[in-house]
């Protein structure tokens, strides 16, 4: 397992191979965490409402994700005692934090989409 620097001696650096902030980037890189994130934007959900709301995700990947980001405290993840049990999902503030630049990345990419599909098209002719 490779080790991650940690220590506050030196400041971050994501160009450098052991700066922690590339295992955050690894993460938000991601496209399901961003998916996932701007999806909890709006309050808690089910897993059920999340998969609407996110086409294309196999609920195996939707576990792995959700995962992700309850260990990483991005969200938090609720059972309620009922039968059948139900889980929601919700933003911490630290994954509010996160919705800032997720939300600007993902504007640029809905501006940008087509600009960048006629550019790939004009490159692989």
């Amino acid at each position: 397992m490779e080790t991650i620097a940690s220590s506050s001696a030196f400041p971050p650096d994501a160009f450098a191979k052991d700066c922690a902030s590339r295992v955050v980037l690894d993460r938000i890189g991601d496209r399901w965490t961003v998916l996932v994130v701007g999806a909890l934007a709006d309050g808690r959900l089910r897993f059920s409402e999340l998969r609407t709301r996110i086409e294309g995700i196999t609920p195996k990947v939707m576990t792995q994700t959700l995962r992700a980001l309850e260990r990483d405290g991005v969200l938090t993840r609720t059972v309620y005692a009922e039968v059948p049990p139900r889980v929601e999902y919700e933003l911490t503030d630290l994954g509010r934090d996160l919705l800032v630049p997720i939300d600007a990345i993902r504007h640029w990419a809905e501006q940008h989409a087509s600009r960048i599909v006629a550019n790939r098209e004009v490159y692989d002719r």
